[in-house]
């Protein structure tokens, strides 16, 4: 029934409408509540994400802020760590160049001591002190410096040896003189320079000759003794020989046989005796006098193809004749019959695959 057959019948009965009425007005409070309170809840939710919204605003600016805080805060401490680091090394610096200076000073003074002691010529009672490093000499204490040392100490060196020039207040003539002078310089140390790459390159030279004649020798006398020409000019010198005070003869054995006589040489002996005393009883047993068999009734086990039913006479074994071997010709025959019969049924199997193949394009034109 539809809705307007139904108002239709209970379109002329009052209360029915009244009632109808009071069910919609019913409906709609209840909805117009539930609508209300929509909203209520909507206005709070919206309340509440805008306060989230502005506690993730605030904590955004703050969060930024002690993040600046920290990084000026780093900063500062690499920068005075920098600065730290930079007067350390600079403080270094300074110690070095004093050692330095003192050092030069000394030998300055040493220098000038020799030269008056040399026009005196008179007795020396001058004793060297001993090196700060207890058990090394000065030339080890050079070798043990590293990379970083040495230019450390060049650099210092050179910054005290190299005076700057005044040249602000010469003349023209002066300044002609200074740059004759410094040529002049220039061209002593480059002379200087050339004699000694020279004299190292004939040092060179000499060091090559002379190895080469020590292995000359060392090859003679290695031969001379009878030994390996390179036994001498290895890295290490060779093993001696052991001579025996008693009876006046040298050992002949090499070290390695003597050192396998102190490893594991009682265990070969053992073994070597132990093998021994098998093998002879193993002769004895081979040699020993053969006795007659028992009738055996029926064919006895381990029978061959020629041999008699049960031997009364003594085995004769003929040691000329070499064991057969075993023939595999038979395993052989059965396997290649195998794979032939193999081989034919895949044939058949193809060839009737290819006849029903055939039969179905036939059937297929038709």
């Amino acid at each position: 029934m539809s809705d307007e057959e139904y108002s239709a019948e209970g379109g002329g009965d009052p209360e029915f409408v009244k009632r109808k009425e009071a069910q919609t007005s019913a409906l709609d409070e209840q909805l117009k509540d539930y609508i209300a309170e929509w909203r209520k809840q909507r206005a709070r939710e919206e309340e509440d994400l805008k306060k989230l919204k502005e506690k993730q605003a605030k904590r955004k600016v703050a969060r930024a802020e002690e993040e600046k805080r920290l990084a000026e805060k780093k900063k500062q401490e690499e920068e005075r760590r920098v600065r730290e680091a930079e007067e350390k090394k600079q403080r270094e610096i300074e110690e070095k160049r004093r050692r330095l200076e003192e050092a030069e000073k000394k030998r300055q003074a040493m220098m000038a001591a020799l030269k008056d002691q040399s026009k005196t010529k008179g007795p020396n009672f001058v004793v060297n002190k001993k090196a700060e490093t207890l058990g090394m000499s000065s030339a080890q204490i050079e070798r043990n410096k590293t990379k970083e040392q040495l230019e450390e100490e060049k650099r210092i060196s050179l910054s005290i040896r190299l005076k700057p020039l005044a040249i602000e207040n010469m003349s023209i003539d002066r300044l002609r003189i200074k740059a004759q002078e410094l040529w002049e310089a220039i061209v002593k140390l480059e002379t200087e320079k050339y004699d000694l790459e020279e004299r190292q390159k004939r040092q060179d030279y000499d060091l090559k000759e002379l190895k080469e004649r020590q292995k000359q020798q060392l090859r003679h006398k290695a031969l001379k003794k009878g030994l390996d020409p390179e036994a001498l000019t290895g890295k290490y010198p060779p093993k001696i020989q052991v001579a025996s005070k008693y009876e006046r003869r040298v050992d002949t054995r090499s070290y390695d046989d003597k050192k396998k006589l102190f490893e594991g040489g009682w265990d070969t002996l053992t073994s070597e005796e132990l093998e021994k005393v098998w093998k002879t009883r193993y002769e004895t047993f081979t040699k020993r006098k053969r006795t007659k068999l028992p009738r055996w009734f029926g064919e006895r086990p381990g029978k061959k193809k020629d041999a008699p039913e049960s031997p009364e006479e003594e085995e004769v074994k003929v040691e000329d004749e070499p064991e057969a071997e075993p023939s595999f010709m038979l395993d052989e025959e059965e396997e290649e019959a195998e794979e032939e019969e193999a081989e034919e049924e895949e044939e058949a199997e193809e060839e009737e695959e290819e006849e029903e193949e055939e039969e179905e394009e036939e059937e297929e034109e038709e």
